[in-house]
């Protein structure tokens, strides 16, 4: 793979909503595109490399120079420094993007061996998305911007390459390759990563911009903004600049967790810097982590609990005395700002789930990528709105355990095991329920418009009821009588 070419700024490779693929030109220089498309780690990736672009190219001093900026005064600025910057854009050639010429000296990986959705080796293959199938460049240029975070735990990184002299943290004593670590944006079992939406993806850009002052706020990041790696790659695990990456903004946005090259057939492949963790004080600026406790706390992602159920966590920093706060400064720094400037504001939230053995991390069973889009109506943001919203949601976890006990009692009247069927009613309690949760954010703050919903709310769980506790005999009817949810309490409460 000799010479320059595919050029990351020129060619389309770029997955957007509606369009198919674009360069990193148009979406800078075109405001139709509304948000960017492909899988939540995708767009996690691409949003941090957007983002890592954006924060090179214009940093404000702060929030009114933030202000001032416009989203439109943003892009003018990523087109200057992508035009200054052209030549590291290149896939191939003397300097690939993102990639270390010296992991020749790696084992191969096939493209498909590294991404958690496709099914190699004795992997049973369930769906036709779980194929490896052929790469071209835009695709392998995806696949380099998601290793940098999100490369899974496990054997498939040949750590018996280490470019950094003396490095011991890829290799055992008896020079043996170690387990490579996950990457730094996924964690032990996937972290939920969380972003401001706005009308157009510049606009979404430009509310997840950090100033110079929310970096110095964030101490943790010592370095600053930081160097993005295009401009300065560090020449190995641990070297200088390495070092100077991963306190800096721009390490958590670019981590470079993995060492990559490309080769016609797969990838070299090994673990690159090594990031400390949220337990050590070092997080995304993306995922909510909660420190007032002994261990910190981090939202993982939940299949089962899809993100916007987690709504009120993700924004327990609004109450001034909640000592139990989860903090994300994306959300926090860009929502305080934000409501000044637009009249809503969307938070997207997405992951994906993996699971954990013996170092190896993977999907399985009930593993899944998940994504909630919520929009927060400005004109109500505030601590009266939120203690309103945490209330309701409070209320609606406590009918929906009534109706896990519920339907368990159906079947214990029947001397059935009824764990299966509970969870399923449960979960269809949810899912009725997600239809209308953006109508509660959205009347929150209204005590009637909250009673009329703790109605529909109602009648969502007597449905999840009915359709897991029949009535057609005599004895399921009589169950079915005996063990009915009584929610005359929480219909009673929201009339207050």
């Amino acid at each position: 793979m000799n010479g320059n070419r595919f050029n990351l700024i020129d060619e389309p490779w770029i997955p957007v909503v509606d369009r198919g693929r674009v360069s990193l030109k148009t979406v800078f220089s075109d405001s139709s595109i509304k948000g960017l498309g492909g899988n939540p780690v995708q767009k996690i990736a691409f949003t941090k490399l957007l983002l890592a672009i954006a924060q090179s190219a214009s940093t404000p001093q702060d929030n009114q120079a933030w202000s001032n900026l416009t989203s439109e005064g943003l892009a003018k600025a990523c087109l200057r420094y992508l035009e200054k910057w052209h030549d590291r854009f290149y896939l191939y050639g003397e300097r690939p993007f993102l990639q270390m010429p010296e992991m020749s000296k790696a084992v191969v990986q096939s493209f498909g061996a590294v991404l958690p959705e496709v099914a190699t080796g004795n992997t049973t293959v369930h769906t036709q998305i779980q194929h490896e199938k052929p790469f071209d460049d835009a695709d392998k240029a995806l696949l380099i911007m998601q290793m940098m975070g999100f490369g899974l735990g496990g054997k498939k990184t040949d750590n018996t390459v280490v470019l950094t002299p003396g490095y011991s943290g890829k290799t055992k004593d008896n020079g043996k390759g170690m387990t490579g670590k996950p990457s730094a944006s996924i964690g032990f079992m996937g972290f939920l990563h969380n972003f401001l939406q706005g009308a157009n993806l510049q606009k979404t850009l430009w509310l997840n911009l950090f100033t110079e002052e929310q970096v110095d706020q964030i101490k943790t990041y010592s370095e600053g903004i930081g160097i993005a790696p295009w401009e300065q790659m560090p020449l190995g695990e641990n070297d200088e600049i390495a070092k100077k990456l991963m306190p800096s903004l721009i390490g958590r946005l670019i981590p470079m967790s993995r060492f990559v090259l490309l080769t016609e057939e797969g990838l070299h492949y090994s673990e690159g810097i090594a990031h400390l963790g949220y337990k050590e004080g070092m997080i995304d600026p993306s995922i909510s982590v909660n420190y007032s406790g002994k261990d910190p706390k981090a939202i993982w992602v939940d299949p089962e609990r899809r993100p916007w159920r987690m709504l009120t966590a993700l924004l327990s920093f609004i109450a001034a005395n909640d000592n139990n706060r989860f903090d994300c400064y994306q959300l926090q720094f860009g929502l305080n700002r934000g409501i000044g400037e637009v009249s809503e504001l969307g938070i997207w939230s997405g992951g994906l789930r993996v699971s954990s053995n013996a170092g190896e991390q993977y999907v399985s069973g009930s593993d899944d990528f998940v994504e909630s889009f919520i929009k927060i109506p400005t004109e109500f943001f505030g601590e009266k709105w939120f203690t309103a919203l945490q209330s309701e949601m409070s209320e609606m976890d406590t009918v929906a355990k009534s109706l896990y006990g519920c339907v368990m009692s159906y079947y214990k009247h029947q001397t059935v095991e009824g764990k299966n069927q509970a969870a399923q009613a449960t979960n269809l309690f949810w899912q009725l329920c997600e239809r209308r949760f953006q109508e509660l954010v959205n009347q929150a703050g209204d005590k009637a418009a909250r009673y009329k919903l703790r109605k529909v709310f109602a009648g969502f769980l007597y449905k999840a009821y009915d359709t897991y506790c029949s009535q057609e005999t005599a004895r399921q009817l009589d169950a079915w009588a005996q063990s009915r949810p009584n929610l005359g309490k929480y219909l009673k409460q929201g009339n207050e």
